[in-house]
């Protein structure tokens, strides 16, 4: 256990109750719209979203949109400490029951993202991200840029979920934009 294990359990939990208060209440097509003009019109790209779980905010109207001229992907679980796959994705995919509840793509097709939309528990406004805490993002996210230097990163989340201060460990990837129903960071 790292000493800022104990710190990121509390945060998390008092997060969690706040993103559970905003989740419903129709803040999802704004955050919707920012994330889209954050992208920018763009064609031929690969780009990983996610399949929302318990309380997440969903990108899932997103995705539908890019996917007309874009390649759109989730991830999946491979196994505890190992980084995700990325599974090819489209809105009439086959979908069945994945790890920690999130559907995964029934067909298999692996592809290797551009773009990385990534779901959070907390954010502050240096671009801090706390997720659910089993490192799965962070180490892919490490994996991509040793591959791909030009990979963006943007959280997505509901303004509840910031905090003052998410405590970072030297292993926590940056995200280089957060996107919120009000702003962009």
């Amino acid at each position: 256990m790292t000493s800022q294990q104990p710190a990121k359990a509390e945060l998390r939990s008092a997060t969690m109750a706040k993103r559970a208060e905003d989740h419903g209440k129709g803040y999802d097509a704004a955050a919707v719209t920012r994330l889209l003009e954050w992208i920018g019109p763009i064609k031929g790209a690969v780009i990983a979203g996610y399949m929302p779980i318990r309380t997440e905010i969903s990108p899932l109207s997103a995705m539908s949109a890019l996917s007309q001229d874009n390649t759109i992907c989730v991830p999946v679980v491979q196994g505890a400490g190992l980084p995700l796959v990325f599974h090819r994705w489209s809105p009439e995919a086959e979908m069945i029951p994945g790890a920690f509840g999130a559907s995964v793509p029934k067909s298999a097709e692996v592809v290797t993202p551009d773009i990385v939309i990534v779901p959070l528990v907390a954010f502050d406004l240096s671009r801090g991200r706390l997720g659910y805490g089993g490192g799965f993002y962070d180490r892919t996210l490490e994996k991509l840029r040793a591959v791909n230097a030009k990979l963006r990163v943007v959280g997505f989340a509901y303004d509840a979920q910031q905090v003052s201060h998410v405590p970072l460990e030297p292993t926590d990837q940056p995200l280089d934009a957060l996107i919120t129903p009000t702003r962009c960071l």
